[in-house]
């Protein structure tokens, strides 16, 4: 049996399969002391019960966005929902550290698949119209899932332990591909026709230079990278340099004050610009926050630049939609997004507090301006690119 949908409600659930997907991060970072105390401690390897799933996109990203659009996206999701759920169920059971450990290296390739296959179905079912918006609610789904973890998640472990919390988890993704199974059409996301199950490695690397070289696939990528590099790393490094009465507050505020824009500005900003344009826009704008630091107070500072990159946040997935109209293509997108964002995610906060060790805030400061002008450049490089592309053909 098949239950019919409307578009939007379809764009929903898929948004709710984001949450899950976000979940298998924010499963083990909120909570991260209570899962250390249930192993012992052993920092130095509970490290890579995180970050091992950025392994998985940092590395394979790009060429499971190639797989990903010569494949059934709807079934595909499914069937990495269940093996996401089957995961973190058997991790509920506090299994020896090592088995922990394999079954997130499984769970980091789930992860990657859910992230390629869900914001290319939304680009695919939603009515163009709402598209805007729609990508900027998928944007919110990692955000959004860490506060839920942290108001909610947390209060629950103290109350009924990590594997609850796990089992929960896995749970609510087993739920949520039963619910995709019986609603997404059979014929949605059926992948590129033409390359349809061709899995050799030979034409997937073919396509992953394509895709590298291409001035519309890889500029959402290329974003994508800078915004990472300094997202996770800033939160990690700012809040200590705040004055102690305004840390904790800052700090709840300043993702929170990026998805609201990502959310409930950028999708009326679409409306007159571009989002290739947009995400140019927010970048200049962070790169003028930051050089207001060491003038204005730093939690200022700390707002307003969170507030400035939610028009990168909101316009990321957005550009992939808008400037590749076929599935493959956009697949393609969202894999190079994925890698890029591991990398950045991986690379950002260890590059910063190097830098702020060595040279201190105004160090800081220089690197995060120059990650900025870089990501400020580099789109508008691409933008020229395709500019001369189409006046050529």
């Amino acid at each position: 049996m098949r239950l019919t949908c409307p578009p939007l409600v379809l764009v929903l659930l898929l948004w709710c399969a984001g949450l899950g997907a976000a979940g298998q991060f924010a499963k083990i970072a909120v909570p991260f002391g209570a899962v250390g105390a249930a192993y012992g401690g052993a920092p130095e390897v509970l490290g890579w019960l995180l970050s091992i799933i950025s392994l998985a996109g940092a590395l394979f990203g790009a060429l499971a966005g190639a797989v990903v659009g010569r494949l059934n996206q709807s079934r595909l999701l499914v069937g990495a929902l269940c093996v996401g759920g089957a995961c973190s169920l058997w991790q509920s059971l506090l299994p020896d550290l090592p088995v922990f450990l394999l079954s997130r290296v499984i769970e980091g390739l789930s992860h990657l698949v859910i992230v390629i296959a869900a914001p290319t179905l939304i680009a695919g079912i939603c009515p163009p119209r709402h598209l805007g918006l729609a990508m900027a609610l998928w944007s919110t789904f990692m955000g959004l899932t860490f506060t839920l973890y942290a108001l909610v998640g947390l209060p629950f472990v103290d109350g009924f332990g990590i594997g609850a919390l796990l089992a929960g988890h896995g749970g609510y993704m087993l739920v949520m591909a039963a619910v995709l199974a019986l609603v997404l059409p059979v014929s949605q996301g059926q992948g590129d026709r033409a390359a349809a199950g061709d899995l050799r490695l030979g034409p997937l690397l073919a396509d992953l230079g394509t895709a590298c070289r291409s001035p519309w696939i890889a500029a959402p990528g290329v974003g994508w990278l800078f915004y990472t590099l300094t997202f996770v790393a800033l939160l990690a490094v700012l809040p200590e340099r705040l004055p102690p009465e305004a840390r904790a507050p800052v700090t709840a505020v300043m993702p929170l004050v990026g998805t609201g824009v990502a959310l409930l500005v950028v999708p009326l900003l679409l409306r007159a610009q571009r989002a290739s344009q947009l995400a140019i826009t927010g970048y200049a704008l962070a790169a003028l926050v930051t050089l207001a630091w060491g003038h204005l107070p730093l939690a200022w500072v700390s707002v307003a630049l969170f507030t400035v990159l939610g028009l990168v946040q909101g316009t990321g997935f957005a550009s992939v939609s808008e400037l590749n109209p076929s599935a493959g293509a956009r697949a393609m997108g969202y894999g190079l997004m994925a890698q890029t964002g591991n990398i950045g995610n991986l690379a950002g906060t260890p590059l910063m507090v190097a830098v702020l060790a060595r040279g201190g805030e105004p160090a800081l400061k220089g690197l995060v301006v120059a990650i900025y002008l870089a990501a400020l450049m580099a789109l508008i490089w691409l933008a020229r690119r395709r500019s001369r592309s189409a006046a050529m053909g």
